[in-house]
């Protein structure tokens, strides 16, 4: 009998969470430490750059960093067929991308005064261990995890993430000006040291399917044809997303704010509004539906770059800071229902594979906008650039909405009423 069969009757309705709270424990950390480093490499970092005077078409470059997050699909075949010495096959890798990553942070915080070209050298490599290790922790939840407890994962991953963005983006970059550049890295290569050592005690060989499947060779360019279609929906979303909220922290430094200004709100306001309406967006989902949720949210993200356009033309501070807000809000709303379709688009006998395919195809497809993203906006203007980014994003939004309603149509999801 399972926990949950076990804790069906009324007598023993709790008794289920306090296993499942305490195998959350192993993911929730690793999506804290994944947090952390993106937040601080992708957010953290580039604002405080510019702090320093790096011209934004040198601080979009940097972006390119993240590059090996939309690569990952190029060796997830490689990691599903080869198992390492001495662990279990997905927490072997998890722990030597991890260690690995962390001691290219110890490097990373003794190149302060290292030229930018050895920065971004020991970023992108400090990404692709990270994006190695969230490639294997993801092929551990669809192998050892029911798939009615992956709602729990899921949950534990967005909030993780998100306090691993508040300490990265947030507490770390607010405090490099105070602390230095060198402690500010070595506190991010203590916190992804310590986070992964929970999974070690996770019993991956004795939860693992009987029926799990290794990636043959060949199979991946058969399954990105397969859902090339969903890649090119969810590229040109991303792309789309990163214009209208991925540099409000670099426009509002432009603005005039301080970095440690512009650091509480895109490195703390952000981590603490996506925690919490990743907590909520589940029971909004169930309880309206999909489609209405990311309709609305679409739409209030669409106001908030329209109002951020006004702020930044006008050169209001006060309004500019607010839209930033209200955009992290709609957008976090946006998250999960998006995701939870992600999943749905990868499931079947290669789910970790697809999943690699298509989170990191459409993230690659995003490159080109993450890259010269800061490049256009000193070439337009703030204001211009996000005038622009609004009506491209209402567009990939509604190419996105009609491949949801599609899925929908053809598998209906669960009614509010019912559980899964």
């Amino acid at each position: 009998m399972s926990a949950g069969e076990a804790g069906a009757g009324p007598a023993g309705a709790a008794a289920p969470w306090r296993p499942r709270l305490r195998s959350l424990v192993p993911f929730f950390g690793l999506y804290v430490s994944f947090g952390a480093v993106f937040g601080f490499l992708a957010g953290g970092a580039p604002l405080i750059l510019r702090a320093r005077g790096v011209s934004l078409a040198e601080v979009g470059l940097l972006q390119a960093m993240n590059l090996p997050l939309g690569l990952t699909f190029l060796w997830a075949g490689t990691l599903d067929r080869t198992r390492l010495p001495l662990l279990p096959h997905r927490i072997g890798w998890i722990v030597a991308a991890q260690a690995l990553s962390v001691l290219l942070l110890l490097g990373l915080a003794a190149a302060e005064t290292a030229p930018l070209a050895a920065l971004f050298a020991l970023g992108t490599a400090i990404c692709a261990c990270t994006a190695t290790m969230d490639v294997s922790l993801e092929a551990l939840v669809v192998e050892t995890v029911a798939p009615a407890e992956r709602v729990l994962v899921s949950t534990a991953k967005f909030c993780g993430a998100s306090a691993g963005g508040l300490v990265g983006a947030g507490l770390l970059a607010g405090s490099a000006e105070r602390l230095g550049w060198s402690p500010v890295v070595l506190a991010l290569a203590a916190l992804a040291a310590v986070c992964v050592l929970p999974i070690l005690l996770y019993p991956e060989r004795r939860l693992r399917r009987p029926d799990a499947i290794v990636e043959r060779p060949g199979g991946r360019l058969a399954r990105l044809r397969a859902v090339g279609g969903h890649v090119l929906v969810l590229g040109a979303y991303f792309a789309a997303l990163q214009a209208i909220s991925g540099f409000n922290g670099l426009a509002l430094v432009d603005l005039g704010l301080t970095l440690a200004e512009a650091s509480l709100v895109s490195g703390t306001a952000l981590p603490i509004i996506n925690f919490g309406m990743s907590l909520a967006a589940g029971l909004l989902v169930r309880r309206y539906g999909t489609v209405p949720l990311v309709t609305v949210g679409a739409a209030g993200l669409a106001l908030a770059g329209g109002a951020m356009a006004v702020a930044l033309g006008l050169r209001l501070p006060s309004l500019a800071v607010g839209a930033t807000l209200a955009g992290y809000l709609f957008s976090t709303a946006l998250g999960v229902p998006v995701f939870n379709m992600l999943y749905r688009w990868a499931e079947g006998p290669r789910a970790a594979t697809d999943y690699a395919l298509l989170f990191g195809a459409a993230f690659f497809a995003s490159m080109p906008v993450r890259v010269g993203g800061p490049a256009l906006a000193g070439a337009t203007g703030w204001a211009g650039f996000f005038a622009l980014a609004v009506p491209v994003y209402v567009a990939a939004f509604w190419a996105l909405r009609v491949a949801i309603r599609r899925s929908l149509a053809e598998r209906p999801e669960p009614s509010a009423t019912a559980r899964p």
